[in-house]
């Protein structure tokens, strides 16, 4: 398959992000978190997690409403991208020994808002660089190249985490500069190449006719039906998946305890679901091809689920390392494939409100399970119970999404 310049570019953004969610959402900054003395307990991390999500879906339909006015698009994702990239290096600097963790959190939170805002326009911008035939292809080769991709700069990290020390803070600082870089730096061709081929020709107040363009499409709703039933389908299906991505660290380490699981394999097993998840995404997208997008999310889900009951069962690293294979099989291909998904039943120009909606659903959604799962720590005393409770999630997901209509394969 030959890839035009622009879905390259397109692609190498996820290259550059994807380093962002391996460090900091999921892997160096819980840890990290954890060595403030008075931080009582890792999983409370899940709370903040919640509240960037809150933030970011409040912002979210209108910024993609204003966004797909002509020449916008690509201004609101650079300010978000700087915004992330800016917040995750400030995050070196806020060392545990400042027992300043309300300002790590500050950053966190920003870094959060920069990067889910940024991938609001990034995931639109796929109607502008592939055709409707290609766009599942591409969103996996995104995922999957993401996924093998941000392995370099986490193995770095995790190299200097192992020479500098496992206990202390200054690998865990690093990791984040050269998180923050990697993204940077990856960015720079999608702003160089890629151009808004979609899109609504601007008027004098694009506030207040982003508001009522927003207005009439929910008095279209009707017109919108297949798009409003997989919105509530993902709402349901991805808060599993995102809770799984957020929250493995502070589960894994809550179970096992500190004494049966070092910091080190459980970085060690994060590497080890990248690397799977980069074939598995190019699987699902070639799969998507021969059976449809539909059918792969359907296994998808259910791939999760049997995860979340193998999860409550786990006594030991090999049960962890197997776990992180099954996750990761699945990861890459249900994201890329609802992106994509998402992106052929909508109107091409109003691309960056629906991803608005995609995106509000998604963060809102991902309120429900990192919450869930803190909670129930705190009530029962044992952190086992939480991943039960995310099933319930993958269940509604599926029974709404099957209401889809089959696609042609």
């Amino acid at each position: 398959m030959n890839l035009s310049r622009e879905e390259k570019s397109w692609i190498l953004v996820d290259c550059g992000n994807s380093a962002y969610s391996m460090a900091v959402t999921t892997a160096l900054l819980p840890i990290m978190f954890g060595m403030f003395d008075n931080v009582k307990r890792s999983m409370d991390l899940g709370y903040f997690n919640s509240i960037a999500s809150i933030l970011v879906a409040a912002l979210s339909p209108i910024l993609g409403a204003a966004a797909d006015y002509k020449d916008k698009k690509k201004r609101f994702f650079i300010f978000f991208t700087c915004l992330g990239v800016l917040s995750t290096a400030s995050l070196a600097f806020i060392p545990p020994s400042s027992g300043q963790w309300q300002l790590l959190i500050l950053f966190f939170i920003l870094s959060a808002i920069g990067f889910a805002g940024s991938n609001i326009f990034y995931d639109a911008f796929i109607v502008d660089v592939s055709s409707d035939e290609r766009m599942d292809k591409i969103s996996s080769l995104g995922f999957a190249f993401g996924y093998i991709s941000s392995v370099i700069p986490f193995g770095l990290s995790l190299i200097l985490i192992f020479l500098l020390g496992m206990e202390k803070s200054i690998g865990y600082q690093i990791g984040f500069i050269i998180t923050a870089l990697w993204w940077g730096l990856f960015t720079v061709p999608m702003i160089r190449d890629v151009k808004q081929i979609h899109y609504v020709e601007p008027g004098k107040d694009t506030i207040k006719n982003s508001f009522k363009r927003l207005a009439e499409t929910f008095k279209q709703i009707k017109q919108y039906q297949t798009v409003f039933i997989f919105l509530g389908a993902y709402f349901f299906y991805i808060d599993g998946v995102d809770t799984i991505i957020k929250m493995v660290i502070p589960y894994a380490t809550a179970v096992m305890g500190n004494d049966t699981l070092d910091t080190f394999s459980l970085l060690a097993i994060l590497l080890i679901i990248q690397i799977i998840a980069f074939p598995c995404a190019i699987f699902y997208g070639n799969m998507a091809k021969r059976f449809s997008a539909r059918t792969m999310i359907i296994i998808g889900i259910f791939t999760y689920i049997i995860s979340c009951i193998a999860a409550f069962f786990i006594s030991s690293v090999w049960h962890i390392f197997i776990l992180g294979a099954m996750i990761g099989s699945a990861q890459g291909g249900i994201q890329a494939l609802s992106r994509s998904y998402f992106a052929k039943i909508i109107p091409k120009e109003k691309s960056n409100e629906f991803f608005g909606f995609y995106n509000i659903f998604g963060k809102f959604s991902a309120i429900m399970g990192p919450t869930l799962m803190s909670l129930t720590t705190a009530v029962t005393g044992n952190a086992r119970w939480s991943i039960i409770g995310i099933i319930p999630l993958f269940l509604v997901g599926f029974i709404i999404f099957i209401r889809l209509p089959v696609e042609e394969k």
